[in-house]
């Protein structure tokens, strides 16, 4: 796969496949939603894993000014650590697991950042993500069964799941906001679903709270579990967390 393709493919018949976004990874820091997406990846042994956009945060080389005298960590540190949480996804997968992140606003902010200020570095080696995390293709998007597509955003706002399948008409599976929820979709070409699969950081990680100015967020952390049969997609289940121990599942509370 090539780097930025238009859209990856996977084709599932029967079995799962587990999508996570907004992990916003940050050194010394491993929320309970990452730990249980690896318990998850190790017990269902998916098909495919999605890292759906903002494995990455990138403070330092957003285009936003820093907030104050904030305390951030530089790409070098963030790549450091998502490599180690990375790696130990990786090796709780099956062989023939398929890898695929597809890119969010915040993990462009490395390449952007240096096609910017030093363009001609176009090349080498060290300039792209991939450099650091060979393993998993990156693109834009991921078309499963060519009904299920999964995108890091695409439409914003409180009715954003509503939005996204019924103008794409796809069930459309997205990061970003947040906010962990299943929105079913019925018309005469049967039901589908918009998804968003929530934040696998904490909802209070430290990246988030002066941005947000400790105000409300209705956000939930967590991820997505996509389970085929026959290649159909069933109702999508997600994995939420419970309290600091533990995440809820299929009318179960599990503990980390």
């Amino acid at each position: 796969m090539k780097e930025y393709p238009h859209r990856a493919s996977v084709e599932v018949k029967t079995g799962c496949v587990i999508v996570g976004s907004d992990f916003h990874i940050w050194p010394g820091l491993e929320s309970l939603a990452l730990r249980a997406f690896k318990q998850f990846c190790k017990d269902l042994k998916p098909k495919a894993v999605i890292l759906n956009g903002d494995v990455l945060d990138f403070p330092q080389i957003s285009r936003h000014p820093p907030i104050g005298w904030q305390d951030t960590p530089s790409p070098v540190q963030e790549i450091g650590a998502a490599q180690v949480h990375l790696d130990e996804i990786i090796r709780v997968l099956p062989r023939s697991c398929q890898k695929i992140w597809t890119l969010g606003n915040h993990d462009v902010r490395f390449e952007t950042r240096l096609a910017t200020v030093a363009r001609e570095y176009k090349g080498l080696k060290g300039v792209n993500l991939s450099d650091f995390f060979p393993l998993w293709s990156k693109g834009w998007s991921v078309w499963v069964n060519e009904s299920v597509v999964c995108k890091h955003r695409w439409k914003g706002g409180i009715h954003a799941n509503y939005n996204n399948t019924l103008n794409s008409g796809r069930t459309m599976v997205t990061g970003h906001l947040h906010s962990q929820k299943v929105t079913p979709f019925t018309d005469y070409n049967g039901t589908r679903y918009g998804i968003d699969t929530g934040c696998v950081a904490d909802t209070d990680h430290n990246a988030f709270v002066d941005y947000c100015e400790d105000s409300p967020r209705n956000w939930r952390s967590g991820f997505c579990v996509l389970t085929f049969s026959n290649g159909r997609l069933m109702y999508p289940e997600l994995v939420s967390v419970w309290d600091d121990k533990s995440v809820q599942f299929r009318g179960s509370i599990i503990k980390i």
